[in-house]
């Protein structure tokens, strides 16, 4: 299962939550734009990393504290796309 913040919705049939396979994080992601392309820049920079300001978390678990992309994920993991927010 992937959710998606709500800024973000329109890029993806203005769905919050939806499945799509992959056996990492790597994988789902791909997926996800190879479903959605219009979303792709807003996930990756122009060298094909995740942008800066992107956030995943597995289960709740920011995957910097997994590991990282390659994070293997199971069937009923929860992945969400959380962009950063800036301000002062």
């Amino acid at each position: 299962m992937v959710k998606i913040p709500a800024p973000l919705k329109f890029y993806v049939d203005n769905q919050s939550e939806f499945e799509v396979p992959g056996a990492t994080v790597a994988e789902l992601l791909e997926n996800v734009v190879s479903r959605y392309p219009s979303f792709k820049a807003h996930l990756f920079d122009s060298n094909g990393k995740l942008r800066r300001y992107f956030n995943v978390f597995v289960n709740g678990v920011h995957i910097r504290d997994l590991n990282g992309m390659e994070t293997p994920l199971q069937e009923g993991d929860k992945v969400i796309l959380m962009a950063s927010a800036a301000g002062g």
